[in-house]
């Protein structure tokens, strides 16, 4: 259990007292005793040298010695982990596995036409994916937890992270709705638009600022009557009949079938990127590869 005077028990100990936020919590969760829990924690503190925790009330937080061993224990004990799952598959040696991020902001459909490349590939690919905003999946990436991230957005210039930005193509907007509220927009588009119940995402957003910028040029002041961090949960909203929403328009047919709605218009000149971001320059993942160059305006084509 120990590699270097590092005591891998004691680390895990750690970990998930740092998890709980309290040694009771954490003894509960292990079946283990508080008293031994307190004192793995002691020898780890002894050999490092350091102080991990520090009392808060009736908490116990993390001193800042604490946040950098666990940030390195976060990434230790998810490599357990994945050796653990690629050990134990039957087919060990002709199963890719692919570990991707998907930013809260993409449409979902548009991930799925993208992850669909990789898994055309003639080794099998087991895709392990993972959803939340950018910044976290971006640090994730740069610690190698991530293969590659799929995003609405380049890595913003001027940052620390070695991550490279690879744009997979891009889409025009169109404003969908259920079939009674387009019908009613529809005619007189886009004056009609003036008033109208919209769904938009939040201004964090990389898509926002283009459609605010387009309600501002044709003098539109719609109702906004939702914002939302999470595409799937505006389209949820949408489906329901609460407002018009905007979504890329190679996604029509899509959007029909799965949300009932259609589209009300397209918005001139407002289109959607869409990027993978990756550890390397040169992609060197054959599945990441695969859905860079088997995109050829087929995922994005109406």
């Amino acid at each position: 259990m120990k590699s270097s005077g590092l005591n891998f028990r004691h680390l895990y100990y750690f970990w998930v007292v740092a998890k709980e936020g309290s040694v009771t919590r954490a003894a509960e969760r292990l079946d283990v005793a508080v008293q031994t829990i307190s004192a793995q924690l002691a020898l780890l503190e002894q050999s490092l040298g350091k102080a991990l925790f520090a009392p808060q009330g009736r908490r116990l937080v993390l001193t800042e010695a604490g946040r950098v061993a666990l940030a390195y224990a976060d990434q230790i004990f998810l490599l357990g982990e994945q050796l653990q799952d690629v050990l134990s598959e039957t087919d060990i040696g002709q199963t890719m596995r692919l570990t991707v991020g998907i930013s809260d902001s993409l449409p979902k459909l548009i991930a799925t036409r993208l992850l669909y490349a990789a898994l055309q590939l003639p080794q099998r690919v087991k895709l392990v994916c993972y959803e939340d905003d950018f910044e976290s999946l971006l640090g994730d990436l740069s610690v190698h937890k991530l293969d590659v991230v799929l995003t609405d957005r380049p890595v913003p210039s001027g940052t620390t992270l070695r991550v490279f930005s690879h744009l997979l193509g891009e889409s025009e907007i169109t404003l969908f709705g259920v079939p009674e509220l387009a019908k009613k927009y529809r005619s007189d588009f886009p004056a009609s638009l003036r008033g109208a119940p919209v769904l938009l995402p939040t201004r964090n957003n990389a898509i926002r600022g283009r459609l605010d910028h387009w309600f501002e040029v044709n003098d539109i002041r719609p109702d906004v009557a939702g914002e939302f961090d999470d595409n799937a949960l505006l389209n949820t909203f949408g489906r329901s009949g609460l407002g018009l929403f905007p979504a890329p328009s190679a996604l029509a047919d899509d959007v029909k079938e799965q949300f009932g709605a259609v589209p009300v218009g397209e918005l001139a000149e407002v289109r959607e990127q869409f990027y993978a971001i990756s550890n390397e320059r040169k992609i060197k993942h054959p599945a990441v590869d695969a859905i860079l160059t088997a995109i050829d305006g087929k995922v994005f084509a109406r």
